[in-house]
């Protein structure tokens, strides 16, 4: 049986979790009933064993907004062969969603063949979206969550600066080489100055290994080796 000052601690954790209203990285992503262009889906069971991007944007019927989807669906098939699933948000109906996907593929001959939520507000407030000073709209927020239903990475952009999705795809790349190989990636990846397509030793943490590692890879010393990438 659980003491009063015990219940009272998970109390408190519980009550900064649900005040925090969005979930961190290496949280599990909460479980929620959206409805969405494509119908009613669970997440994140209905990307179960996937990875998925889940990203918001202000509104349907805008500038920046339109180019970002144009973009996300241009690399939805390179999405795709990395086992990562795509879904938008924003808070607007399901029909304005519609005839805004519509007007995409009759004007710009681009078909966006990914689900977008219709969000009355809730889901965007309960992860973090809406912030203070942007009416209902919600930020560009972006989260990457793996086939484990854990949150990975999270990045958000204000309403005026549209997202790089080539860089959203390069860091769901870059995640799944970490985890497969237990590497770390360096800055710019697969171009970075230093060490190009090379990937890092993820540091030491005894002296032993760190000898060991100076004399294993290539380095500029203990704490900073590198390697090529063994696919």
């Amino acid at each position: 049986m659980q003491s009063s000052a015990a219940s009272a601690v998970i109390g408190a954790g519980e009550s900064a979790q649900a005040a925090r209203g969005i979930p961190l990285i290496g949280d599990k992503f909460p479980q929620i009933e959206v409805q969405t262009t494509h119908g009613k889906m669970t997440l994140p069971d209905v990307f179960s064993g996937k990875w998925f991007v889940l990203f918001s944007h202000p509104a349907d019927f805008t500038p920046v907004c339109t180019t970002e989807f144009v973009a996300f669906a241009k690399r939805y098939d390179a999405f795709q062969k990395l086992n990562c699933e795509l879904i938008g948000l924003s808070v607007d109906q399901v029909i304005a969603h519609m005839k805004w996907t519509e007007w995409i593929q009759q004007n710009l001959d681009v078909e966006i063949r990914f689900p977008i939520i219709a969000d009355t507000g809730k889901v965007a407030s309960m992860l973090g979206m809406i912030h203070p000073g942007k009416a209902s709209n919600t930020v560009r927020a972006v989260f990457i969550v793996d086939p484990k239903s854990i949150v990975r990475l999270i990045i958000y952009y204000p309403q005026e600066v549209g997202r790089n999705m080539d860089e959203i795809l390069r860091a769901v790349k870059a995640l799944q080489i970490a985890d497969k190989y237990g590497v770390a990636m360096p800055a710019g990846w697969p171009e970075n100055e230093l060490i190009g397509k090379k990937v890092l030793i993820p540091a030491p943490a005894d002296e032993k290994t760190a000898k060991e590692r100076a004399k294993m890879y290539d380095n500029y010393d203990w704490w900073l080796c590198y390697k090529e990438l063994e696919e």
